[in-house]
């Protein structure tokens, strides 16, 4: 068990560099002073100035953990469409909101907030902020009171059993060979390890529907989620039945399936089989 614990904290450092990879469409851009209304580092990329034409502003912002902007305001109002990591964002009198990849936020004009990273991750958007009103107005900074320094809620209400959920009814589909089902499931890039041979999706795919290795039972013993970001690794402990070859076989597995979230949805990454030595 050490060295599956051992593989699978390699195999989670390098999804999470993969994740920090494909997040970065534009550069960083320049870091902003320490004394521009903010604490932490933040580094701002100017994408496009509002012009005659365009009156708005479109800047992309990336917080390093922990760092967060002053209270503020926009008189034209502001749009921020996250792009990677998770961060807070929070209006004057209302509860904080956590922000993942893919949420959009609408700050209506004159609405005093802030928002920024969590302590623990990094924080990516690009704003587009109209500039016929006004520029933005600063207030006072956000007091350490004020900023949680605890993360809420990193992962979505109810992931865990979600992901549970989702793995069972993955292990029906495998023994049903509901293979249309599988394909949605499975990322394009999925890496599927069984004792040593490593198949990608298609493969697995054909292997299923054309009964190479029918999976008839997958009774689970023990089952773990573990969530960093917005990837997901999930580790059972099953005692399969299969017919391989046409012959029914019985035998202890530790599977350990990787998921990420793309668009609010649960994506397979990869699956890999570890036979156990007893029973």
């Amino acid at each position: 068990m050490k060295n599956i614990y051992f593989l699978l904290l390699i195999l989670i450092t390098q999804i999470s560099n993969l994740n920090a990879q494909i997040a970065t469409v534009f550069p960083k851009g320049e870091l902003s002073p320490n004394n521009a209304h903010h604490v932490g580092d933040v580094w701002l990329n100017e994408l496009t100035k509002a012009n005659e034409v365009f009156s708005y502003n479109i800047t992309q912002a990336t917080f390093s953990a922990n760092a967060r902007l002053d209270w503020h305001k926009h008189p034209g109002g502001q749009v921020l469409l996250v792009t990677n990591g998770i961060g807070y964002y929070q209006e004057r009198q209302k509860p904080i909101q956590t922000l993942h990849k893919g949420d959009v936020i609408k700050c209506n004009p004159d609405v005093e907030h802030w928002h920024g990273a969590t302590p623990t991750t990094e924080f990516v958007y690009i704003a587009t902020t109209p500039t016929q009103k006004g520029k933005t107005i600063w207030l006072e900074p956000l007091s350490d009171s004020e900023y949680p320094k605890n993360n809420i809620e990193l992962t979505p209400k109810n992931s865990e059993q979600e992901l549970l959920d989702l793995s069972k009814t993955k292990w029906n589909w495998m023994a049903e060979r509901k293979t249309d089902e599988l394909n949605k499931l499975f990322s394009e890039k999925a890496a599927f390890v069984h004792m040593g041979a490593t198949m990608s999706k298609e493969q697995e795919l054909n292997v299923i529907k054309e009964g190479h290795i029918q999976y008839k039972k997958a009774e689970i013993q023990e089952s773990s989620v573990q969530f960093i970001e917005n990837t997901a690794v999930l580790l059972n402990k099953i005692r399969l039945t299969a017919i391989v070859g046409g012959n029914e076989v019985i035998n202890p597995f530790v599977v350990t399936e990787v998921y990420v979230r793309i668009d609010d949805t649960w994506t397979l990454l990869s699956m890999s089989f570890t036979k156990l030595l007893t029973p």
